[in-house]
């Protein structure tokens, strides 16, 4: 067992699922002999071939196509993004296509594609560099969204995605390529999409995150739970699609607080859907209303302000008094 960065981890699932799979192939710009932007491909053209590993012209449209096609006729593309804001004129075959494939079909066909790209803000990039959108991604019937916050996961989950017989979109969180390290396994394992897990057991209050705003929840709580005697459950979704309703509703229902933390933009996103969830099914459970701490409702500011928008430290810890002074 080694220790890896998250683009670590994910080079060395890609790798993997292509010594399994030869219907597996990987598509996107610069990924050859670059290794992508991130380098998370790097090595992996030498490796298998240009074949296998394509490096694409300048067109979302035409990899997401592509790799639509490709999955359609027993192909596994996993597809790279370069950025988040990059896969919107793509978008219409993960809507049109990809998404429908099965019903289109009445399951005679599947779309087993994966749609990776480094996703959220905090590497003082450019206005299309750095959104966080997975709400749009999971308010679309068919697809499946998962977004890891650590290296562990970002394994197991990109394996389990690759193998998953329907399109995963897959977000990894850009500013945590290479800012954290943990213990991955060096063999082939999967973790299942649509399962949260608790990281810390609590019986005073419910913080709920994933993805780009993990790490950042359990430094503040960390902080926090250094001055404070106050027990904290933390949940990590995961997965965005499908949500894991019963372990957060469960968690709930037992602390009877709840505080959701994500950089997505406020409205219509992961943490209302969340907040709804909550109402509906431990309502009577709670003692406090549920606190939300998000990006805004704008775009992503340019470098100078990029950080006032990624939820803080200090929005974090505020959020947490909120509900629990409530």
């Amino acid at each position: 067992m080694a220790e890896l960065k998250i683009v670590e981890a994910v080079r060395d699932a890609l790798d993997l699922s292509m010594q399994k799979d030869p219907n597996v192939i990987l598509l996107g710009e610069d990924i050859g002999p670059l290794g992508g932007v991130f380098r998370a491909t790097q090595g992996l053209q030498e490796k298998y071939g240009k074949d296998r590993v394509v490096d694409t012209p300048l067109s979302e449209g035409g990899i997401l196509g592509a790799a639509v096609g490709l999955a359609a006729n027993g192909m596994r593309p996993v597809a790279e993004i370069q950025f988040s804001g990059f896969i919107w004129p793509g978008f219409d075959h993960l809507i049109n296509h990809a998404a429908r494939m099965r019903t289109r079909s009445q399951g005679r066909f599947t779309c087993p594609m994966v749609v990776r790209f480094p996703a959220g803000g905090g590497i003082h990039a450019l206005e299309h560099h750095s959104e966080s959108m997975e709400g749009a991604f999971a308010h679309t019937p068919g697809l499946k969204v998962v977004y890891p916050g650590g290296p562990y996961e970002a394994k197991g989950l990109l394996l389990a995605a690759i193998e998953d017989p329907d399109t995963v979109i897959f977000m990894e969180p850009e500013r945590h390529y290479r800012a954290i390290k943990e213990e991955v396994p060096a063999e082939y394992y999967t973790l299942p999409i649509g399962k949260a897990v608790v990281e810390k057991a609590g019986n005073d209050v419910t913080v709920i995150s994933y993805g780009s705003m993990l790490w950042d929840t359990k430094k503040a709580l960390n902080n926090y739970l250094m001055h404070k005697n106050v027990d904290v459950e933390l949940i990590n979704l995961r997965t965005i699609s499908p949500l894991d309703t019963e372990t957060v509703v469960n968690s709930v229902k037992k602390t009877g607080r709840c505080l959701i933390v994500t950089e997505e933009p406020r409205s219509f996103g992961v943490a209302a859907e969340l907040m709804a969830v909550i109402q509906e099914e431990a309502l009577l459970s709670l003692e406090a209303p549920v606190v939300r701490v998000t990006g805004y409702d704008t775009i992503m500011p340019y470098l100078e302000t990029e950080m006032f928008y990624i939820p803080t430290e200090e929005r974090i810890i505020a959020g947490l008094e909120k509900v629990l002074n409530y």
